[in-house]
C-alpha cells in the first residue's frame, strides 16, 4: 500500500470518528465542547491526575488544558485537592456530576463505535486495535537512524 493511501486512510478514520462523536454529543445535548469532553475523560481515567499529566497525554499546551480545567471546575464536573507527592500541583478527580456526564459520554462512544464497526467481526476489530497500538507506539518511541 502506498504511503499516501495509508495517510488518507488514517485521516479519514480519524476525521469520521471525531465527526460522528461531535454529532452524537450535539444531538444528545451534552453541554460541553469536544475538548472539554476529552479533558473530562482524562480526569476520569488517569490515576493521580494532574494538569501536567493531561497536557502530556493529550499532547496539548498546559495553559490550554488549565483553561479547560478551570471551566470544568466552575461547572462542577471536577474537583481538585492538594497533591501530597508534589505541593506545586493538585490532583484532579471527577465530581458526582462529572461521573454522570462520563456515563452519558461512554454511552455515546459505545453507540458510535458500534456504528463504526457494524460490519466487522471481533477478529477484525482486535487486529485494528493491535495495528493502531503498534503504529502509536512506533511514533511515541524515539526516532532511530534508519
Amino acid at each position: 500500500m502506498p504511503a499516501t493511501a495509508l495517510n488518507e486512510a488514517l485521516q479519514r478514520v480519524t476525521h469520521a470518528y471525531r465527526s460522528a462523536m461531535a454529532s452524537a454529543i450535539r444531538e444528545a445535548e451534552v453541554p460541553l465542547p469536544v475538548t472539554h469532553v476529552r479533558v473530562l475523560k482524562a480526569v476520569s481515567h488517569l490515576p493521580d491526575c494532574t494538569a501536567q499529566r493531561i497536557a502530556q497525554r493529550l499532547r496539548r499546551d498546559k495553559a490550554q488544558i488549565t483553561r479547560v480545567l478551570n471551566e470544568l471546575l466552575t461547572s462542577g464536573l471536577i474537583s481538585k485537592r492538594d497533591n501530597p507527592a508534589d505541593r506545586r500541583s493538585q490532583l484532579l478527580e471527577p465530581s458526582a456530576a462529572g461521573m454522570a456526564m462520563m456515563q452519558r459520554i461512554k454511552q455515546l462512544e459505545q453507540q458510535t463505535l458500534a456504528r463504526m464497526t457494524r460490519e466487522m467481526n471481533a477478529d477484525e476489530v482486535a487486529l485494528f486495535i493491535r495495528l493502531a497500538g503498534r503504529m502509536t507506539d512506533n511514533l511515541d518511541a524515539p526516532a532511530s537512524d534508519h
